[in-house]
């Protein structure tokens, strides 16, 4: 047998949770996405990013059966598997991979199992970021929700302004003595491995992470994932083959006047305008891109991934309805070539902002948008300034 040459990187895979939450008959990472594990799935995206020593932290008497899901997730690089036993807290089970590490790796990559459908990409975003001279680095998504400051009695104190946060997903990398002494050293029980970093002082950098690589914890994760995986594997969503050339697709979206707070429209907000109504912010200029993107991809329509039954998106803006967009076009293996979307209505006047909505909603999709206005000469209910509908045309090409 020829062995893979000795990797200079190391993953750890905890996979030691219970999953109480996920209510699954088994350890969360045991539990099944399709005919494999959570477990065996989350491998997979490992073992395709660059070669490195993969130590799975499990919760005792399920070493047999970690084994088998990494060997075969592992293919020819079967030999770099390690499997360990967790403890009975995160530090301990990251303890114990940390001890299972070979001599000479210098760079350490922590992972949760049960971000399952994590990118190859984003593991390589974090090796590159050590690379550069970080010691400590996080990928992190756009928050989604609108965030509240609340009180003991549950009365709402303040809004807290969403650019200033960010969600931190896994893996997480650290230049392997930093991550070792923070541990040893830790005082606390941090709930990941960047704040027991951050707490011993040292600068913790940040890089893109990305909409798939969310944590399975409750069942309607397990649903949304179980999803995901289906458009992942199997394109065809209809019973005519999408070739798998360029897609174009079309969407709309209409939203009234008449919400609370401020107008939100192509990914700017609006201030003195009359806000639109909606689950979300009501900025039909974002959802009909986000509707022309799915029915080019094959991907559904925005009812499909954004309903009123996701209250995670509730009050949310273009931002966040467009990174996970993208991140669902990327799962299914596709990226946006560019979009072009219409405007219709009396107000607000685009003319003056139009170059900072293309930039705006160009940045949100990673490609060029082209954004336009007009009126209907008084004719509809745009034309009597009762709302705003919107038009988008969206190019994707395969990844």
């Amino acid at each position: 047998m020829t062995l893979t040459p000795v990797p200079r990187l190391a993953v750890i895979v905890v996979a030691a949770g219970s999953g109480t939450r996920l209510k699954g008959g088994a350890p969360k990472a045991f539990v099944g996405l399709d005919e494999r594990s959570i477990l065996h799935h989350c491998l997979v995206g490992v073992f395709a990013a660059e070669p490195a020593q993969v130590v799975v932290v499990v919760p005792r008497g399920f070493e047999g059966e970690a084994l088998t899901d990494a060997r075969d997730a592992a293919g020819g690089r079967a030999d770099l598997v390690t499997i360990v036993t967790g403890g009975e807290t995160r530090q301990e089970s990251v303890s114990a991979g940390l001890a299972a590490l070979w001599a000479n790796v210098e760079t350490v990559l922590v992972h949760d199992a049960a971000r399952a459908l994590t990118p190859p990409a984003v593991f390589d975003r974090i090796v590159a970021a050590i690379d550069a001279g970080s010691v400590a680095v996080i990928p992190t998504v756009p928050v989604v929700d609108t965030i509240k400051s609340v009180d003991a009695d549950g009365r709402v104190v303040a809004a807290v302004d969403r650019s200033e946060l960010a969600a931190a997903q896994t893996p997480q990398g650290f230049r392997r003595d930093v991550l070792e002494a923070a541990l040893r050293d830790a005082d606390a029980d941090h709930t990941d491995d960047a704040a027991a970093v951050a707490s011993a002082g040292h600068p913790v950098a940040t890089v893109e992470g990305d909409a798939v690589a969310f944590k399975i914890t409750t069942a309607p994760d397990l649903d949304r994932a179980r999803a995901l995986l289906s458009e992942r594997l199997s394109p065809v969503a209809a019973p005519t083959p999408v070739p798998r050339g360029p897609q174009v697709g079309i969407g709309t979206d209409v939203h009234a006047f008449g919400g609370e707070g401020a107008l939100w429209l192509a990914g700017l907000e609006w201030p003195g305008e009359v806000a639109l109504s909606g689950h979300s912010d009501g900025d039909a200029v974002a959802h009909a891109i986000v509707d022309a993107l799915l029915a080019a991809a094959g991907l559904g329509d925005i009812g499909t991934h954004f309903g009123t039954d996701r209250p995670e998106f509730a009050g949310a803006h273009a931002d966040a309805f467009l990174s996970h967009t993208v991140g669902l076009l990327s799962a299914a293996g596709w990226r946006v070539g560019n979009v072009s979307v219409q405007v219709q209505a009396n107000r607000p006047r685009f003319a003056a902002r139009r170059v900072e909505a293309e930039r705006i909603l160009s940045a949100a999709v990673g490609a060029p948008v082209s954004v336009s206005a007009t009126t209907t000469d008084g004719l509809g209910f745009t034309g009597r300034s009762e709302g705003v509908a919107a038009f988008a045309t969206a190019l994707v090409v395969p990844a």
